[in-house]
């Protein structure tokens, strides 16, 4: 098949060492049960030293480890729970599939996530929860949002699909809520193999019912596999929180996943810092052009697990059609959810979030794979200095 793209917008967004690519081999060939075994409880152990206090559980995508938060928080009687509006969908159904009232947020425009302020004005005696979405890789203004929900009794949910390993004071994004939600989708800046999440539980009496809701019921096999595996829920009553039972998923990951999270977690930091720095050079070189905004943050609290730029005149549509002449495939992302038919015939239809409007209507995600080879980086660099120079003589 023709390649249509010189540089895709989608696709992979790392490769594999070759070490890692022997270890997968070795696990697939050598490991005793490819699902539930050593490997699982390795990573959940690498992945707490990782990013710090909690419990923590491998599952199948962060969309389980959402699933799993939702089921548990219980939401009953019209509790509400705050989220972005600028989002990816998967961010949020799980909490109207398990009973929650949705509260649309805006983001702070120049971070391009919610910040402490307007989560504190959308404050009522329903709200139950607030997530945070650390969307594009820079980590939330976390230690206000958390000041403020423990002194309302909110609790706090982390959506860290996209900022693994950035931090905020020295601290771990998913370290600071309740609970959170990582991912290793193929897109992430660590993948399992295309799939794969963590699930971050704070208190432990949540944690203890983890196991058996991730895995048809059964408890933790603390047992020998020669003994016939226990029924479901065989050896506990049905959990129950607030009145709501809760009943078992099947949101399990190989082993061979967890064991190349593991190894990956080791270069994970390379990965940002590598990312980090290339997108501060890109910006920093189209500085000069004085109708596009970035989001430029040096620091380890932005990844950049996605790079992009917001138009301040009405020339996205010309800079996507030239970007394509160049063989370059851009994007826009994230649809603001009340703009969905799903989220419309849900009664979500309408939001008071003019910044989020505001950015979606004018940005572009241009292709930043870490795999992007260096010819390809300054490649995409000229570019874009060629396109937005013909539309800066078009301004003038």
């Amino acid at each position: 098949m023709t390649k249509k793209y010189k540089l895709p917008f989608s696709g992979r967004a790392h490769t594999y060492t070759k070490e890692e690519c022997e270890m997968v081999i070795d696990v697939m060939q050598n490991a005793d049960t490819l699902t539930q075994g050593i490997y699982l409880k390795k990573f959940e152990d690498d992945f707490k030293s990782f990013i710090g206090d909690g419990h923590y559980f491998a599952v199948s995508s962060a969309a389980s480890a959402l699933e799993l938060i939702a089921q548990i928080c219980a939401f009953n009687n019209d509790d509400e729970i705050i989220v972005p509006v600028h989002t990816y969908t998967a961010s949020v159904l799980p909490f109207i599939k398990h009973g929650a009232k949705i509260i649309w947020a805006d983001i702070d425009p120049s971070t391009r996530v919610i910040n402490a302020e307007i989560f504190e004005k959308l404050i009522t005696k329903k709200t139950k929860a607030i997530l945070v979405v650390h969307l594009y890789g820079f980590c939330a203004d976390m230690d206000k949002i958390v000041t403020i929900a423990r002194k309302k009794g909110i609790q706090v949910i982390e959506d860290v699909a996209q900022a693994l390993g950035t931090d905020l004071k020295g601290k771990r994004a998913g370290v600071f809520g309740d609970f959170s939600a990582f991912s290793f989708h193929s897109h992430k800046n660590l993948s399992t193999l295309g799939e794969g999440g963590i699930l971050r539980v704070k208190d432990k009496n949540f944690a203890d019912m983890i196991p058996m809701l991730r895995h048809n019921g059964h408890c933790d096999f603390g047992y020998l596999r020669e003994q016939y595996w226990l029924p479901a829920m065989s050896n506990i009553d049905i959990p129950e929180i607030e009145g709501r039972k809760l009943l078992p998923n099947n949101f399990s990951i190989g082993e061979v996943q967890c064991a190349l999270g593991s190894k990956l977690l080791e270069r994970i930091d390379e990965i940002n810092l590598e990312k980090r720095n290339r997108a501060i050079f890109l910006i920093d070189e189209l500085s000069s052009f004085d109708f596009i905004l970035f989001h430029r943050e040096a620091s380890s609290r932005h990844n950049y697990h996605l790079l992009a730029l917001e138009f301040l005149m009405p020339y996205r549509d010309i800079f996507f059609e030239e970007m394509i002449e160049y063989g370059i495939q851009c994007a826009v992302q994230y649809y603001p959810l009340n703009r969905y038919d799903l989220y419309k015939k849900l009664g979500y239809g309408y939001a008071d979030c003019p910044n989020s409007e505001k950015f979606f209507d004018n940005m572009a995600s241009l292709p930043f794979q870490h795999m992007m080879s260096d010819e390809e980086f300054i490649y995409l660099i000229n570019s874009l200095k060629k396109v937005l120079k013909k539309i800066d003589a078009r301004k003038t």
